[in-house]
């Protein structure tokens, strides 16, 4: 028998698919009590361990199967008109980010990929909110632009979270719209991501091996909010990302792999 019971792909070591999985569980902690961070932390530290390709159909695969069970009480409470004109934007974003995770060499999408999330950090400290007026152009485009992050590299979720939060509804109302909108933006990537072969038997093998320990972190996170100070934890969940994006360098490869 092979180590991992044959979840493990060929081209990945026993370690670094060991490496993978802590990488998981930290991501999914973070996830679990902040409710973000996950794609923003697991991405470039896995993807410099193994294909950026496989680690992205590995996490899309892990959150549509833990985004299901999220999607009828969202439907219900959801301004499904105002989301739908968002998800148009994705039906653009998520196809586009899904081509260049595709063509582009492990390197190249690499570096994209550390940018991106260091982006995204900056607008996660920022406490950035769109406040102006909801104008659909907007909304399409804020769409576009997370479905992209989202086919590229799954780190759609901070221009999305920083739209909602931002806008003069329920609280309950933008939560049920963000994950309304993901879960679309799943599918998309899901489908996106089978036409472009990168949900393979490999991706989802491993996801098998990787998702439980991402959800014990889910757990994990969640039994801990109200334990801990959310100032802090936030603190810690951006430190992470940071790091991540530091050691995910690929420049840094001659030194750390």
């Amino acid at each position: 028998m092979t180590p991992g019971f044959g979840l493990i792909p060929s081209d990945v070591s026993t370690n670094t698919a060991i490496t993978i999985g802590a990488i998981a569980l930290i991501s999914g902690t973070a996830r679990g009590f902040s409710g973000f961070g996950s794609a923003l932390i697991f991405m470039p530290l896995a993807s410099s361990l193994a294909a950026p390709r496989l680690v992205a159909a590995v996490l899309l695969i892990i959150d549509f199967v833990a985004a299901v069970p999220l999607i009828p009480n969202a439907w219900r409470q959801a301004d499904r008109s105002a989301t739908a004109v968002m998800v148009s934007g994705a039906l653009i974003g998520v196809p586009l980010g899904t081509y260049f995770l595709s063509r582009l060499d492990p390197v190249t999408t690499r570096w994209i990929i550390s940018g991106f999330v260091f982006a995204l950090l900056v607008l996660l400290i920022s406490g950035w909110r769109y406040r102006g007026k909801d104008h659909r152009a907007i909304s399409v485009g804020i769409g576009g632009l997370s479905g992209f992050c989202s086919g590229l590299a799954q780190t759609g979720g901070p221009p999305i979270v920083g739209y909602w939060l931002g806008r003069p509804v329920a609280s309950a109302i933008a939560r049920a719209n963000i994950l309304l909108f993901f879960g679309a933006s799943d599918f998309f990537s899901a489908a996106s991501y089978a036409f472009a072969g990168l949900v393979t038997a490999d991706a989802i093998r491993f996801s098998l091996l990787v998702g439980p320990a991402y959800g014990i972190g889910v757990w994990f996170g969640a039994s801990l909010f109200g334990r801990a100070s959310e100032k802090l934890f936030r603190s810690i969940c951006y430190a992470l990302i940071a790091a991540a994006v530091v050691i995910g360098l690929p420049a840094l490869d001659p030194l750390l792999r």
